[in-house]
């Protein structure tokens, strides 16, 4: 594995976990094993905890790289009341940052972006505002928060949280998540939180100081894409899934549910069904 370093225009270091499948030079590699997967961490979750995953897909062949959200893992500084990175900060500036990286040490392998619950959305968001430079999108146990899609007491109950999450960000300056354990999303960046919480509100991607409309390009946007849900997942039920798919009517959409009850994050280190689906369609690209 490499780690990469970035410095972001806003003063905040990250990194890219770069792992290289075992024909480094690709001379002998096929042509639909060219491909670099390049996984976005759910919330609260560092990028570290993903590298089980990316050695799996590095055995099967494949390119791998793990973009550390600004805030998360050995992400500098913690989240403060200075931090104004939300959707669009993150998807308009820190991800081509990213891909810089990762297009320079694998400028033979196509990107293809997996992104794991808030990952996902960040990673949609992204494909359309590049056009669909892409080779695909992977969602695995993403959807949208958008309470409606939630089932009997969690639908209200994500209504009210998220209202209380975002004024509870306002007041403090930043979700103080690593005071307050609710959802597992640790301390994290105002506007970050308050754009989710307008997601779980009205179920649109209306992020501030956005300068697109992000729900016009998501419906235009025209790539292949695969939305893995899991079962036993309460924070991404195949309902919430399917609204996120939902927006991208131009996509090639394919849905895979794994039965097996691993929940919201289990399936990253108990991960050898989910990586054999991605493999089997990400060759079949």
């Amino acid at each position: 594995m490499e780690t990469v370093p970035i410095q972001l225009p806003d003063g905040t270091t990250t990194t890219v976990r770069l792992f290289s499948g075992p024909d480094h030079d690709h001379e002998t590699r096929l042509d639909s094993s060219r491909a670099v997967v390049v996984i976005v961490p759910g919330l609260g979750i560092p990028a570290g905890y993903y590298e089980p995953f990316s050695r799996a897909l590095t055995d099967h062949g494949f390119d791998a790289a793990i973009c550390e959200l600004a805030g998360q893992g050995d992400s500098r500084p913690r989240p403060g009341p200075d931090s104004e990175y939300g959707y669009h900060e993150i998807v308009a500036v820190h991800f081509p940052a990213m891909f810089e990286v990762v297009r320079e040490r694998f400028p033979d392998s196509t990107p293809f972006l997996l992104g794991h619950s808030m990952g996902g959305q960040l990673g949609a968001l992204y494909a359309s505002r590049i056009h669909g430079r892409l080779g695909g999108l992977v969602l695995v146990a993403s959807g949208t928060p958008y309470y409606r899609h939630f089932p009997g007491a969690h639908g209200p109950g994500l209504l009210f949280g998220s209202t209380a999450m975002s004024l509870t960000a306002s007041v403090a300056g930043f979700w103080p998540g690593d005071r307050i354990g609710v959802a597992g999303f640790g301390r994290q960046s105002r506007p970050l939180i308050s754009d989710w919480a307008r997601l779980a509100r009205s179920g649109r991607f209306e992020p501030s100081a956005a300068d697109i409309d992000y729900e016009k390009h998501l419906a235009r946007l025209n790539l292949p894409v695969l939305s893995i849900t899991i079962e036993g997942d309460d924070m991404t039920p195949v309902a919430s899934a399917r609204h996120l798919v939902d927006k991208l009517p131009a996509a090639e959409v394919t849905t895979w549910h794994l039965d097996r009850p691993l929940g919201h994050n289990g399936w990253i280190r108990d991960n050898d069904d989910t990586v054999e689906r991605i493999v089997v369609w990400l060759r079949d690209r």
